[in-house]
């Protein structure tokens, strides 16, 4: 099971170079280590199961998670390449896709996020961040977060499952968000709704939470 990670939120211009490559080491490349390790056997045994705890921002990017979201990306590309190679020797690949998991690391995300010098950034975009993004969020991790423990047992499911799922997504009320893209591959009705959301509907949007 490959569960290590980092997260980071904010203005992209807020933040460095040194820092992404950091997350992208952890997140992604962390992911590619441990693969690179264990794979071999498991393709000389003809056995085994791989199972990547990825995000349901490596299905849906999030506005403000611009960072984090592509290193997940990275992770779902990485192990859907893969993923066809692994069946051939009979090894399964799982990628568990929670949403948000009311744990110390977003806690710790949020007080990096309130302490960040916007100064780098332009005023608009940093009031936005502060006063839109960061109230929701809490918002949407009071509402609709998942306990470790929870995500712990849907992990379990697909490490004892017959045939283990490729895709494996733990909070049902994120499936209508990621199911956007593919209702139209332009891209325009996804972008459209998140737009709506963030900037026409967002105090419908705290009150729907609370």
């Amino acid at each position: 099971v490959s569960n290590a990670g980092v997260g980071m939120a904010g203005p992209l211009e807020c933040q460095s170079l040194a820092a992404m490559q950091s997350l992208m080491d952890t997140n992604f490349f962390g992911l590619v280590r441990l693969v690179k390790e264990v794979l071999p056997d498991m393709k000389r045994r003809r056995g085994g199961h791989i199972v990547v705890i990825s995000s349901i921002m490596g299905l849906q990017g999030i506005v403000f998670n611009d960072i984090y979201a592509a290193s997940k990306f990275a992770v779902e590309g990485f192990c859907e390449s893969l993923v066809v190679q692994a069946l051939r020797f009979n090894v399964a690949i799982s990628l568990v896709e929670p949403g948000p998991v009311m744990t110390e690391f977003e806690a710790k995300l949020y007080e990096e996020a309130e302490r960040t010098d916007y100064s780098r950034t332009d005023p608009e975009t940093a009031e936005i961040f502060t006063n839109l993004y960061l109230k929701n969020s809490k918002d949407v991790f009071a509402s609709l977060g998942q306990t470790p423990e929870d995500i712990a047992e849907h992990t379990l499911r697909v490490i004892e499952a017959a045939r283990p799922p490729f895709r494996h997504q733990t909070n049902v009320a994120y499936t209508p968000m990621a199911a956007l893209k593919h209702a139209d591959p332009s891209g325009a009705l996804m972008t459209d709704a998140f737009y709506k959301l963030v900037f026409k509907y967002d105090a419908v949007l705290r009150l729907s939470l609370r």
